[in-house]
């Protein structure tokens, strides 16, 4: 089958003749890949600043954003059945059995380094017909979510980075509670979004629906449909070229939260 590859050894990107997966174990999941977003971390590995083929390879299959439709099941699967649709993660563990992170399912805190990473590091990704994958591995996906699925994987960027904050809120202040509904824990606070790209439109709108009063600061000058994407959610867009740091500041007022779109970061102001 054909997949998009890059070989690191002599800097070139191609679509290449991949060998068709099969179930091997009885967890594991046939997917028919739907549809692949491509991110400033596809362009760098494409650039060859980073980006591991897995052992045996001189080429990384890439694609990490995907959307697919389940295809086949092993005898063990059972949360997922043909034509699901679903979104699969993208890191995977390391082995090392002192690695508390990872053995608890938390991949993504991985103490050693030594974890996979489909389409980047050291495990081929989604940018191809079929691959198989372990069903703990995969999210299922509600028909009405068909077109814009794609997008799961960047937006957890922003929730699980905003998980974090709620927890941390949530067991500092004897006043917050975790009975708080998830649509008002930002009631009465502020939070800005520095950047209006795809992942800054992503946590703009993450934000707005957990509760907050919003800004989206950035370069970009109106007319421009991401500006009206900003303020067709809810949310107050403010030029750089406009308002400086002070204005922003006069503007705004306290901010309790700040969104850093550019790494996708966030932290409490």
């Amino acid at each position: 089958m054909k997949a998009v590859a890059v070989f690191p050894g002599t800097k070139t990107v191609k679509i290449v003749e991949h060998e068709a997966p099969r179930l091997s174990q009885p967890d594991q999941v046939m997917l028919r890949v739907l549809d692949i977003g491509i991110c400033g971390t596809d362009r760098e590995i494409c650039s060859f600043e980073y980006g591991t083929p897995p052992r045996g390879y001189d080429y990384l299959v890439i694609g990490h954003e995907a959307l697919a439709q389940v295809a086949e099941v092993g005898r063990a699967v059972n949360r997922l059945k043909p034509d699901d649709l679903v979104v699969p993660t993208v890191r995977r563990p390391c082995s090392h059995p002192e690695c508390s992170a990872c053995r608890s399912g938390h991949q993504d805190y991985c103490y050693t380094g030594d974890f996979t990473k489909r389409g980047i590091k050291e495990a081929h990704g989604y940018m191809t017909e079929f691959v198989v994958d372990h069903e703990r591995y995969l999210n299922l996906v509600p028909p009405d979510l068909r077109e814009v699925a794609v997008l799961a994987e960047p937006l957890t960027i922003a929730e699980k980075a905003l998980a974090q904050v709620f927890w941390l809120m949530q067991h500092r202040p004897p006043w917050i509670g975790p009975e708080v509904p998830s649509a008002e824990r930002g009631r009465g606070l502020k939070a800005l979004v520095l950047g209006v790209g795809p992942v800054g439109l992503l946590g703009a709108m993450m934000l707005v629906a957990a509760g907050f009063e919003t800004y989206v600061y950035s370069r970009d000058l109106p007319p421009n449909p991401r500006i009206d994407l900003v303020s067709s959610i809810g949310a107050t867009y403010i030029s750089t070229q406009t308002s400086n740091i002070e204005q922003l500041r006069e503007q705004v007022g306290n901010i309790d939260l700040v969104y850093e779109a550019v790494v996708g970061q966030l932290a409490m102001a």
